[in-house]
């Protein structure tokens, strides 16, 4: 068997291939990613649990960020990331991580996410409203894009005409942009949202998410105005890109299944359980985000030393054939429950509840109005998103019927 040790530069455009014979050689391998990065990639389901709650595999970027200077090529360009939008839960351990956390939580209760499924409704009907029968449109353009951003922007009381700003300096700041890209976009959304920030302080508190985010106390503990900041950053992000590319995602595989399609076409009820299934078959990030050693770690019989950058592949765990059976097959009748799309452990996506009822309210809406949904192009001319932690396509032809 050929041991795998470079990631293809294509790696984007079909990692499941990459992961199989990941996989097949063991349940963590050290390779290079398609720019040079040296990683310690997991790729099986057991050993990614593991790694993404052992507390000798820390988050914590500010100790740790200098790894990727030390394992990077010595030709890699540097990216001068604003730390403004760095200082949030995702990038602590605990327990900073816990306090964050706690105050986000406040603002963030199961009840506020189910309070706006009717708001859901109608965005999606709007949207809907907008399309026509026969028409070729790009399906994350005109529906799986301002679907979510419009719920994020109102959750945060950011202007909706800012949107098409934010997608871009999304998309920069995920993708391989240049280092003067990177520069521009994370300074602009730093900007932007010391500037919102400061608006809603400034404001009487009220019922909104975003008023109750921002004056959250928990026994006199606040998040101050730069913890404020990343985190807004952090839901803007993660609040519309994960979205848009499970539906996008969702829908291109019951167009790639017609057998499947047909069974949610019969049953909708069926709907709201499927979004498992489609976040494990293809869930919108593939490897998670930053890792590293604190002292030598053994997963699954290999041992990696320490300070050495771990990645866990969230899509190869969620493929792997010991845990699934027929694991490369979209069934929309399987129960999915256990799958790593959202992470595990105490860095669990907060905002997974907000993800599944908009899922829901698109697909299902979707479906009813435009049941003989077709792809407007050949499988093998879409292209994915050049980035190893999103997993989305560039565009989604369809034609409505």
């Amino acid at each position: 068997m050929t041991t795998l040790t470079q990631l293809p530069a294509d790696y984007a455009q079909n990692p499941h291939e990459v992961h199989d014979l990941l996989r097949a050689e063991g349940p963590v391998r050290e390779v290079h990613m398609p720019r040079g990065l040296k990683v310690w990639l997991v790729t099986r389901y057991d050993e990614a649990k593991i790694a993404l709650t052992d507390p000798r595999i820390s988050k914590n970027v500010q100790e740790g960020g200098h790894l990727f200077e030390v394992h990077a090529p010595a030709d890699a360009v540097r990216r001068d990331f604003n730390q403004a939008l760095s200082v949030h839960m995702l990038n602590m351990d605990a327990p900073g991580h816990t306090r964050l956390r706690k105050l986000v939580t406040k603002a963030f209760t199961a009840r506020r996410i189910e309070l706006m499924r009717p708001r859901v409704n109608e965005i999606a009907a709007e949207l809907i409203a907008k399309l026509n029968d026969g028409d070729e449109i790009d399906l994350l353009e005109e529906f799986a894009f301002p679907l979510p951003i419009t719920v994020i922007c109102e959750l945060l009381g950011i202007p909706i005409d800012n949107r098409d700003e934010f997608r871009e300096w999304s998309n920069t700041l995920l993708s391989f942009g240049s280092n003067e890209d990177i520069v521009h976009a994370s300074g602009a959304m730093a900007a932007f949202l010391f500037g919102h920030v400061e608006k809603v302080a400034a404001q009487e508190p009220d019922d909104t998410f975003f008023s109750a985010l921002v004056h959250a106390d928990d026994s006199g503990d606040r998040l101050n105005t730069q913890e404020l900041v990343s985190m807004a950053f952090l839901l803007l992000v993660a609040g519309h890109e994960t979205t848009v590319n499970l539906i996008g995602n969702a829908v291109l595989s019951l167009l790639n299944n017609p057998d499947q399609l047909q069974i949610l076409k019969d049953r909708p009820e069926l709907i709201p359980a499927s979004g498992e299934e489609f976040l494990r078959l293809e869930g919108p990030v593939n490897i998670a985000t930053f890792r590293y050693t604190k002292e030598p770690v053994e997963l699954g019989g290999v041992t990696v030393p320490e300070n050495e950058l771990v990645m866990v592949s969230l899509i190869a765990a969620n493929r792997d054939p010991e845990r699934y059976e027929n694991a490369d097959r979209l069934d929309v009748t399987r129960s999915a429950q256990g799958h790593l799309a959202f992470g595990h452990g105490i860095h669990f996506c907060l905002g997974a509840p907000l993800a599944r009822l908009e899922f829901d309210v698109a697909l299902t809406q979707l479906l009813a109005r435009f049941p003989n949904l077709q792809l407007a192009a050949e499988p093998e001319t879409l292209v994915w998103r050049d980035s190893t932690l999103i997993r989305g396509l560039h565009t989604l032809p369809v034609r409505l019927a």
